[in-house]
């Protein structure tokens, strides 16, 4: 039987106006977790450099708001310029990541396990930033990061 490789972990990002999700991957790269909530602002790319730093991530994958059509959404301008900024400061690859449908998807799986809304809009975020991790992982791109040296 052939060991399971451990790899570096990967963070999720929901980017919201108000609020940014985190989530993020195990050490097998098969499963993400959320992390969490970090109000948006000046702050949260500091925030984000120190998870990096934490939780030891090669990678950050930022959900992209696009329309059903897969043309860009409003927040994606939002979303590209975070990811510049994250680009500069982080010692890490960031790359963009479909997010479509993630959000809603996130308030029926709180919906569905009991959650009432308004009691979880902190959660909220963080599983939509584990949705987005999570597409990612099943897409099998992140097995194409090479292991650290």
């Amino acid at each position: 039987m052939s060991e399971l490789q451990l790899r570096r972990r990967i963070l999720g990002i929901d980017l919201g106006r108000v609020r940014i999700g985190v989530a993020v991957s195990d050490e097998l790269g098969l499963l993400a977790h959320p992390l969490e909530t970090i109000p948006a602002g000046n702050d949260a790319a500091r925030r984000i450099a120190e998870l990096v730093r934490e939780k030891n991530a090669e990678r950050v994958v930022i959900g992209l708001p696009r329309h059903m059509n897969g043309s860009v959404g409003e927040g994606a301008a939002d979303a590209l310029a975070f990811a510049k900024k994250l680009q500069t400061i982080l010692p890490c690859d960031v790359m963009m990541w479909d997010e479509r449908l993630t959000t809603m998807a996130a308030n029926r799986a709180l919906r569905d396990s009991g959650r009432k809304a308004r009691n979880s809009r902190q959660i909220l975020d963080q599983v939509a930033a584990q949705m987005i991790l999570q597409g990612y992982l099943d897409s099998g791109q992140a097995a194409q990061i090479s292991p650290a040296s």
